[in-house]
């Protein structure tokens, strides 16, 4: 039973998400010859003040030239 964690900041519509599920599993089924039912997927929803690249917080990115 293959399980994806798909780990993301906060703020993806729930159409995104529905989206991703749907063609992810259709990924899976084709690579792995698994059946739909036996995809799971963890969407983990992530703050952007608990993200950082480079010592820099994902809530900050806005403020720097550089992301």
């Amino acid at each position: 039973m293959p399980i994806i964690q798909v780990h993301l900041l906060q703020g993806r519509s729930r159409d995104a998400k529905r989206r991703f599920a749907r063609e992810a599993t259709e990924l899976v089924c084709r690579c792995l010859d698994v059946k739909p039912e036996q995809v799971r997927i963890i969407f983990s929803e992530m703050e952007r003040e608990d993200y950082a690249i480079s010592g820099v917080l994902a809530a900050d990115w806005d403020k720097t030239a550089d992301n």
